[in-house]
């Protein structure tokens, strides 16, 4: 039987044991009494530690220990939260009328917490969202994925504004993981099947509630240097590796699950990379007596593959002979010669190389883009493939995990005003109350956030005066921002089609909109250009001077190494959400939902999921239906200042009522409809269900046959 190892607080109070476990289950990250019994330990501790209660809990010693144990307030608060775990983990609430098969989820990255750096952006924050939801709503559901032991990277600024990369190595004596263990007690390896020379994994085991998440680790002396690099790095620039990460997770990350005894009955592929797992699904069903036509057939009847891709550039392609030098014995599992399985990764339109996004298409028959106007752009990207094959796209746009992303306030006013609202959040008639939200409890929470996220800002500088770094960079990091100013955040992916520096297109009027003596206001930057992304480090450089310019007094930041705890201070504390991609090249995204459910207000074009959220009232529109950079820029201005005008009108008790009353529209609207309850019933409905009742009714048949 395999089974886990704590990896850590080996040697705990038997009293407190609970507390354990909890640190080691992702659900205290998203349930706030969880969240508050950990602060309550040593709230000093919990902000110097991240708020990562597995650190925390190997600070205390043995006297801290016995103080909690002698502690009645936290003991009684303690057992109560132990009572709420227990109840969770014991829940067998569904969500539909019958339940679905179980899934097998395999994505390249998962954003879950910012002690397991194992992310870079919004693809894995949305692949840890769908868990932590998949978990909340009973779905049998086992996640898959890589153990990147340097992690993403560390973002460093210079005083020259160009950005460094730092190893952000991962700490496994505070993350969240356990070793999985083999029957005799050893960390549990295997080899990856028919690649040559071998390749072995180490798998771990991330607790996400009641999902598990399996993540592989080549980092270990079993490997070569070279091997062992397979999992060291996220999306690593270098084709040929990156090609063998994608092995490495599909055809291995197959195996872990078989070599775990796993079951499962719908394979659901989040993004490209992983899509080898379809090859390795054929060769399990012919081993098991299927012909190969048979497995190719159930293997697409029961696969999903949720697409990002907003263009076909940007997807994984690889030489025909890098791919062969890998699968010449494989492909004889199949039953298939060179041909038919390169046939399975060519791109119509571009036939020059194997394409990990076409393969995942030709192999699954539900296939879904990530928002309604992704929908329509995915099916002009894969034109002539559609037609080919007859193949149909659908859409379930994205949505957050909203027990992780909204504020403690919002979270506890709910439930004063609407009840047990975390099961009915996609139900949008529930949060019609939110109207009734006095003006004075919505506009102090704002301000409350707004002044800690101000703070926390301050303390990164603070660290960094200490380390002797240059006044002006301190500057340019946010020195000198201030809570009484309308604040605008753009934080995302630094790259060319998001135009993160639109906002800069005609500084002088810039200027003399955010310096206006009556209406000031403050711009605050956020995000990570990947390693190999030159234009968008440039971007990086062109703002962080301008943050460092006299010029911009001040009221321009930059804030360095962008990730889920700032991301969540941001989201919470500013005013406005500014988004800019050039349409149609945003797929979904996700911050700019996760901002209004903390009522940040949305500025955005009109792409991605913004054109399904927007009704007028509850959030802000730059330019038209296409993009021009001219037209987009004069129109963030013209935005900038009717915002200025609705923020800084206020009434007799100094409230600006109209932009409060865009907040509450902004509430009520966007959370439901974008929250992962109304994203995960969609995968249900349009997927999961329509396949597991298919498998069901096959099974039936089968069963009478042998009757």
């Amino acid at each position: 039987m395999i089974i886990s190892e704590n990896i850590v607080l080996k040697n705990f109070p038997k009293e407190l044991i609970n507390l354990k476990k909890i640190a080691l289950n992702l659900w205290w990250s998203w349930n706030p009494r969880a969240r508050e019994l950990f602060k309550s330990i040593d709230p000093f501790l919990w902000d110097e530690m991240d708020e990562n209660p597995i650190a925390l809990i190997n600070s205390l010693n043995e006297n801290d220990l016995n103080n909690l144990l002698n502690n009645k307030k936290f003991m009684k608060e303690y057992k109560l939260v132990s009572a709420l775990f227990e109840d969770y983990l014991n829940t067998s609430k569904i969500y539909t009328d019958e339940n679905t098969l179980p899934v097998a989820y395999f994505c390249a990255e998962f954003g879950l917490h910012h002690s397991l750096p194992i992310y870079s952006g919004g693809l894995g924050f949305l692949a840890g969202d769908i868990l932590k939801e998949a978990s909340d709503m009973n779905i049998p559901f086992v996640g898959v994925g890589f153990m990147y032991s340097n992690g993403y990277v560390k973002q460093v600024i210079g005083s020259d504004g160009w950005q460094k990369a730092e190893n952000q190595t991962i700490n496994r004596d505070i993350a969240p993981i356990e070793r999985v263990l083999d029957e005799n007690g050893n960390h549990l390896i295997i080899q990856v099947p028919f690649i040559d020379p071998a390749v072995y994994v180490s798998v771990w085991k991330v607790n996400v509630g009641k999902v598990e998440l399996y993540l592989l680790d080549t980092d270990i002396e079993q490997n070569s240097p070279w091997d062992r690099g397979i999992s060291s790095k996220l999306y690593t620039p270098d084709m040929q590796q990156r090609l063998r990460q994608e092995i490495v997770l599909g055809i291995g990350g197959y195996a872990v699950l078989e070599k775990l005894g796993i079951k499962y009955s719908i394979l659901h592929l989040n993004e490209g990379h992983p899509a080898f797992a379809l090859f390795e699904r054929i060769r399990y069903f012919i081993k098991s007596g299927m012909s190969k036509e048979d497995a190719i057939k159930k293997v697409k009847e029961t696969s999903v593959f949720t697409t990002h891709t907003p263009l076909a550039a940007a997807t994984d392609i690889y030489s025909f002979e890098m791919v062969g030098n890998y699968f010449n014995d494989y492909i004889k599992e199949l039953n298939m010669d060179k041909n038919e399985f390169f046939s399975f990764g060519i791109n119509p339109d571009d036939p020059h190389g194997f394409n990990m996004t076409i393969l995942a298409m030709n192999l699954a028959d539900n296939i879904n883009a990530v928002s309604k106007k992704h929908k329509t752009t995915t099916e002009n990207i894969w034109k002539s493939f559609l037609e080919k094959t007859g193949k149909k796209i659908d859409f379930v746009t994205n949505g957050v995990h909203v027990p992780t992303w909204i504020n403690n306030e919002l979270y506890y006013k709910y439930d004063e005003m609407i009840g047990n609202w975390i099961e009915i959040q996609d139900f949008e008639e529930s949060f019609d109350v939110i109207d009734d939200i006095e003006n004075e409890f919505l506009w102090n929470m704002h301000q409350k956030y707004k002044e800690e996220m101000i703070d926390y800002i301050n303390e990164k500088v603070r660290k960094k005066w200490e380390e002797g770094v240059d006044p002006l960079v301190l500057v340019a990091e946010g020195a000198l921002l201030s809570s009484d100013v309308l604040t605008v955040t753009f934080a995302r992916r630094m790259t060319s089609y998001k135009r993160p520096d639109l906002i800069f297109r005609d500084l002088e009027r810039l200027y003399s909109i955010i310096h206006n003596p009556k209406r000031p206001i403050q711009l605050i930057f956020a995000g990570k250009a990947h390693p190999a992304d030159n234009p968008g480090k440039q971007i990086i450089q062109r703002i962080f001077k301008i943050c460092e310019d006299p010029r911009s007094k001040g009221r321009i930041a930059f804030i360095e190494d962008y990730n889920e705890e700032i991301a969540k201070h941001l989201i919470r504390g500013s005013d406005i959400w500014l988004n800019t991609p050039k349409i149609p090249l945003e797929a979904s995204g996700t911050s700019g939902m996760k901002a209004s459910i903390n009522a940040t207000l949305h500025l955005s074009t009109l792409d991605g999921w913004w054109p399904e959220g927007y009704n007028g009232k509850n959030g802000f529109v730059i330019g038209g239906e296409t993009s021009d950079d001219e037209k987009d820029a004069q129109s963030i201005y013209e935005n900038l200042e009717k915002i200025a005008k609705l923020y800084y009108e206020r009434d007799d008790v100094n409230y600006p009522v109209e932009f409060i009353n865009m907040q509450k529209e902004a509430l009520k609207t966007i959370t439901p409809k974008f929250s992962a309850r109304r994203m995960m019933k969609d995968y249900l409905n349009k997927f999961y269900l329509p396949i597991s009742t298919k498998l069901r009714r096959e099974n039936g048949q089968n069963q009478k046959t042998k009757k």
